[in-house]
């Protein structure tokens, strides 16, 4: 296994946290590694909170501007001097991360213009991390040495992709460490991406934004169901674990790979291509919710499908006026024979919602958000993170053109669901708590 002896023999076994005695780690049959309660847990309750073994900000974090250090999204970033890519908020953030950092800088420099994948910076630091291990407090129930890389499940062709990748590194990593072949022994490159491709979580902000990506190891016990009873929001680059449902001692917790926003084969044919596996959950093997999903003319949604690619793409190159003139027209001359509950149609008057945010078009932003959450209402659990940021992504705009009474049955409905999801201390929670507030305020003047 990757790391094999060399870490376990470097790696101290601390007591447990007071969060992990809650959890227990088990065989879940068929499923390899799983984590269960071990007492009855409450919707909302904090199950665990921790530090990533490695992270970094990615591509799309570059994008929309985040600190390397705190991935706080801020305008007028501070740049490294010496490898033009990293940015902070100040230089305050810039020294807590200088540990991590330093070291990659110059592999990165070696490489300015050109930056390297999400994946290889990830690995990089992972590999720096190892070279002068501590124990981290993420490992406590299930360390790195333990992972699974899922190689002989993987097709050749990924397989030719990950020692791709593996070359690139050690000529990425050169720089600083000299020969990376007299890595010590048991620190294979090739499994480590191996690892990384299935056990690597995307970090979000609140409003569900990538900004990042990182390994988080005990957390990657938690097993995929398409319906789960816990969800992982984050704060900063802490992880927080929460239980979305009553759930009882010896039960089995579980989180969604993905965004559910999907029929059955979409979902399976994706966890398959990522994380190797077949989807056997009740959602997946009874194909719920397909039939509303895919509702309305079957060629329309084709249709939709594929405008909706071109869309990303226009919104990706920054084109928001064509981007919100085609989600206009597919939306005209389909929304006849497209329900509001068709996914297709869904994410197009989320592109249109989009485009129209960012050309500062706050009546059509309404309109279309406001025509999603019934669609989101239905394909959501009721306590889903995806669900609350839909709901204050429409307060918001109902409070912003002083829509004040209906933007308050909106944001109480998010606040409702964001005390469960993200927990009341959580910026975004006490955003919507301020907002709520405002809107009191502009009624009670009224």
């Amino acid at each position: 296994s990757v790391c094999g002896t060399w870490v376990l023999r470097r790696r101290s076994s601390p007591a447990l946290s007071t969060m992990a005695r809650t959890l227990r780690r088990f065989c879940s049959p068929g499923r390899g590694n799983g984590l269960r309660a071990g007492a009855p847990l409450r919707p909302g309750e904090l199950l665990y909170d921790c530090e990533p073994f490695a992270c970094t900000v990615s591509r799309k974090g570059r994008d929309r501007d985040t600190c390397e250090s705190c991935f706080a999204r801020k305008k007028g970033l501070l740049r490294c001097s010496q490898c033009k890519i990293a940015r902070y908020c100040d230089a305050s953030c810039q020294k807590q991360a200088w540990p991590e950092h330093k070291r990659e800088c110059k592999c990165l420099r070696s490489l300015h213009p050109r930056i390297p994948t999400d994946s290889m910076r990830l690995v990089g630091r992972m590999v720096f991390r190892l070279l002068n291990y501590s124990p981290c407090s993420s490992e406590e129930l299930y360390s790195l040495s333990e992972h699974e890389s899922h190689i002989k499940e993987m097709s050749e062709d990924k397989r030719e992709g990950l020692r791709q990748l593996t070359a690139m590194l050690q000529l990425y990593l050169r720089e600083e460490m000299g020969d990376v072949l007299d890595l010590p022994p048991g620190l294979d490159l090739f499994h480590l991406f191996a690892k990384v491709t299935c056990n690597c979580f995307t970090i979000s902000d609140g409003e569900l934004q990538e900004v990042g990506v990182g390994l988080y190891p005990s957390m990657s016990l938690l097993n995929h169901d398409c319906d789960p009873n816990c969800v992982i929001v984050f704060q900063g680059r802490r992880l927080l674990l929460r239980a979305v449902r009553d759930i009882q001692p010896g039960e089995e917790l579980t989180v969604s790979y993905i965004d559910v926003l999907s029929p059955a084969q979409d979902r399976r044919t994706q966890l398959r291509s990522q994380y190797c596996f077949t989807c056997d959950c009740r959602r997946c093997e009874t194909g719920d919710k397909d039939a509303d999903m895919l509702a309305g003319d079957e060629r329309a949604g084709r249709v939709v499908r594929e405008a909706v690619t071109t869309v990303e793409q226009l919104q990706a190159q920054q084109q928001w006026e064509q981007a919100l003139a085609l989600c206009k027209n597919v939306i005209h001359n389909h929304g006849d024979v497209l329900p509001d509950s068709n996914i297709h149609l869904v994410k197009m008057l989320d592109s249109a919602t989009d485009a129209c945010v960012n050309l500062a078009r706050w009546d059509g932003a309404l309109h279309y958000s406001t025509r999603t959450l019934w669609a989101y209402g239905m394909y959501y659990p009721q306590f889903h993170p995806a669900r609350a940021v839909q709901l204050v992504r429409v307060g918001k705009l109902q409070l912003y053109l002083e829509k004040f009474r209906e933007a308050l049955v909106t944001l109480k409905q998010a606040y409702d669901v964001m005390k469960v999801t993200h927990g009341a201390a959580h910026p975004l929670t006490c955003d919507v708590e301020r907002m709520l507030g405002e809107c009191r305020a502009e009624l009670d003047r009224a």
